[in-house]
């Protein structure tokens, strides 16, 4: 080769390192990137036809229960998040198993033409929800709107936030999507300034220099830096229009809404999850005044009090681990046992070895919650067992935290009604109507490639923990993040759904129903259920109201199963979606149901005695459940009456509500950790990777709807009157133009 060829050559490989270097530096500037846009809606309005067809099923169900068809009942979803969350961007890109954007229009279709929809919401994120953004989203959900027809829309669409802070989530949702009603910026909760900055970007899109969703993210994350954040202690009608604003905790937050005097609704959901929330957290503060709470989503049911806790918080303020229990091991427990197990495989003496299980439980109780567990160094998911999950709770929340449940916190003397949720990061509004595609459907799922941690290194102890101060925490999306597999993937179900018994199909009949709790949620089946209180001083009370008796309270629950689906989706119209977007976005599998339902098998009924004083023992105020009543009943439903003859006597405020059990059927994911346990019931191994892609992790369980309480209070004879005119109690069930 000549002198001359080989310096060409030497050129243009110069040239080419010069350019693919080049190439990183701008992805990682975010100048390659798009960004997140609203995507276009494709399906218009539904035909008036499938509309009545709906409503006509729903009456025709009512009737033949002997429930009143007056107010009908419609299904919707409050908590949906899309693409232009930061933590559903980066589970849509193809390096975390994602499927690709789907932004907001993908909601607004989903809803309507795959989940079948009356009413829905978007929730993005407002810690990452740029200017830009906020103005799309609103603009989105306005054609969404517009498309639906009047005086009765096909599909109702609200416009709302996620308001996400450690130990509490809420959905902030608006009432109108006019300019005059909505707010300038959402409000997130107060995030570190932390920028990822132009090293970590350029590491990431050199990981994979050709994934273009890698750049888009890099565009994203740019953008979230260089957003101006609103100046702390100014009126928030007197902030920059684009800026993003903060509030550090639920009360800023609602002060702030007061301040924009619009109507809203601010919505905790994730109360018993310990994703997020101090092992310790007692939420009964943080929710105080709240009108409704989601009690079930796709991550899980918040329902249930246990007496067992993940940490014991002695008198003196310090944290111990608690022994197990037979429902439940502690994660902190669990700890000390691995590194024993460890010890003692290693010839470890007794005595020594129980020594440093007990280090181990106090280092990983010393250290933040969501790296607690990276204080067992390269603890596998076989070693973590089912530590920290509730055993014997319905489709539980991960790292379940009882002082969280709804139950405890009725008990603790708040009052609010039930709703549930879908919590999609896909843009799948009301994602449960169909137990399929576990991993489109249910968030953050795997595919079921192993994931062994590696083989520990001989000069890492392996028998010893790690003191939390030498734990080294990964960012987001980093191999090694705390809990970030799947175990945590195993929690992650189909969603649930809120209904509204709403005199009509309109935004304002939708939005009274909210505030004045006549409302239930369902794990997702669309069940029917009414339930009511039959003595009031001027009649029947519906869920979710309260007033004050001096009777044995009489109650009636009158419920429906769930219709079976068909296969497939309802014949598709003109102006609908087309084939291609209704595979795509919908899997080919749309809510189509048939004329058959199924059976109710039983109703529960659970009641709480709130506590009188701080000091009285909130775990033996719950009684769950007080009673169960059989349904012997085929389709056409199940109506049980019952009464409380101990409220006189008891003398003391009560509150009611009510579970509809559904006949068992599979559901996505329900197969959890996929214990396999030994004779005393132990978890002994775990078995948490699907198959394959198309394994969906199926298992029996039984599907239900919760109805919103009932709250009775005891009056000791003066005939004081309901607390107010329509059954409800003063507690402000939203902010008021």
């Amino acid at each position: 080769m000549g002198a001359a060829v080989a310096r060409r050559i030497g050129l243009a490989l110069l040239l080419l390192a010069l350019g693919y270097g080049a190439s990183l530096v701008a992805g990682a500037l975010g100048w390659l990137g798009r960004p997140e846009g609203p995507g276009v809606i494709a399906g218009g309005r539904l035909p008036d036809a499938r509309i009545q067809e709906r409503a006509a099923a729903q009456r025709r169900a009512a009737h033949a229960a002997g429930a009143s068809a007056a107010k009908p009942i419609l299904f919707g979803d409050l908590h949906v998040h899309s693409s232009v969350s930061m933590d559903a961007m980066w589970a849509s890109l193809p390096a975390a198993g994602g499927e690709g954007t789907r932004p907001q229009a993908d909601a607004c279709d989903f809803a309507r033409y795959c989940s079948a929809l009356d009413f829905w919401s978007l929730t993005d994120h407002a810690e990452t929800l740029t200017p830009r953004m906020w103005r799309d989203t609103l603009a989105s959900l306005r054609e969404c709107q517009a498309r639906a027809g009047d005086p009765e829309p096909d599909l109702v669409s609200f416009l709302g936030w996620e308001w996400t802070a450690p130990g509490g989530h809420r959905n902030v949702i608006l009432r109108e999507l006019d300019d005059a009603h909505v707010p300038a910026r959402p409000i997130g909760a107060v995030e570190p300034r932390q920028p990822i900055g132009l090293l970590a970007r350029l590491a990431m899109v050199s990981a994979r220099p050709f994934d273009a969703r890698l750049r888009d993210l890099a565009r994203y994350m740019k953008e979230w830096e260089e957003a101006p954040r609103c100046p702390e202690g100014v009126s928030t009608r007197e902030l920059p229009a684009d800026c993003m604003e903060s509030a550090a905790g639920p009360g800023a937050l609602e002060a702030k809404l007061r301040e924009w005097g619009h109507a809203t609704l601010a919505i905790p959901h994730g109360t018993a999850a310990g994703s997020d929330a101090p092992a310790a957290t007692d939420f009964a503060e943080q929710l105080a005044g709240a009108p409704l709470v989601e009690v079930y989503s796709g991550h899980g049911s918040s329902e249930e009090h246990r007496t067992w806790r993940p940490v014991l918080v002695m008198p003196d303020g310090t944290l111990n681990c608690p022994a197990p229990s037979p429902d439940y091991t502690a994660p902190c427990w669990r700890a000390g046992e691995i590194i024993r197990e460890r010890c003692m495989a290693r010839g470890g003496a007794g005595n020594e070895c129980a020594t440093r299980a007990v280090q181990a439980r106090r280092h990983f109780l010393a250290a933040p919650d969501r790296l607690a567990e990276l204080t067992v160094p390269r603890a596998s998911e076989q070693e973590w067992l089912d530590a920290g999950q509730c055993r014997d709770c319905f489709l539980p929340a991960w790292y379940y935290r009882p002082l969280g449940s709804v139950q405890h916190l009725l008990a603790r003397g708040l009052r609010f009604g039930f709703i549930g949720g879908s919590a999609s990061h896909t843009a799948r509004p009301g994602n449960g109507y169909k137990e399929l595609a576990r991993r489109p459907l249910a968030d953050f799922q795997r595919d079921g490639a192993e994931r062994t941690p590696p083989p520990l290194p001989e000069d890492l102890p392996p028998a010893r923990s790690t003191p939390p101060e030498e734990i080294h925490a990964p960012g987001p999306g980093e191999a090694g993040e705390a809990r970030d597999d799947e175990r945590r993937a195993s929690y992650f179900f189909t969603g649930g759904l809120v209904a509204v018994h709403a005199a009509a199909r309109s935004r304002a009949e939708i939005w009274e129903a909210l505030e004045r709790r006549e409302v239930y949620a369902t794990s997702g089946p669309r069940i029917l259920l009414w339930f009511e209180l039959l003595n009031g001083p001027a009649g029947a009370l519906p869920m979710g109201s309260a007033l004050a008796l001096h009777e044995v309270p009489r109650f009636r629950v009158r419920a429906v199963g769930s219709p079976v689906e068909q296969p497939g989706c309802p014949a598709p119209e003109a102006g609908g979606l087309d084939a291609a977007r209704l595979a795509a976005l919908c899997r080919g599998e749309c809510h189509h149901p048939g004329e058959e339902r199924r059976r109710i098998t039983r109703i529960e009924v659970v009641r709480i005695h709130p506590q009188r004083s701080p000091s009285e023992p909130a775990d033996e105020a719950i009684e769950d459940p007080w009673h169960i009543y059989g349904c012997p009943g085929g389709a056409e439903g199940c109506t049980v009456e019952f009464e409380d003859p101990e409220f006189l006597a008891g003398a003391r405020d009560s509150v009611y509500y009510v579970r509809a059990i559904e006949e068992p059927s599979p559901a996505v994911n329900a197969k959890r950790l996929g214990c396999m346990r030994d004779e005393t019931g132990a978890c002994r191994q775990v078995d948490t990777k699907p198959a394959n892609s198309a394994d969906d992790r199926l298992a029996q369980v039984e599907e239900r709807a919760w109805s919103s309480p009932i709250f009775v209070d005891y009056d000791p004879g003066s005939g004081a009157p309901p607390l107010d005119a329509e059954g409800s109690d003063p507690l402000e069930p939203g902010f008021a133009d």
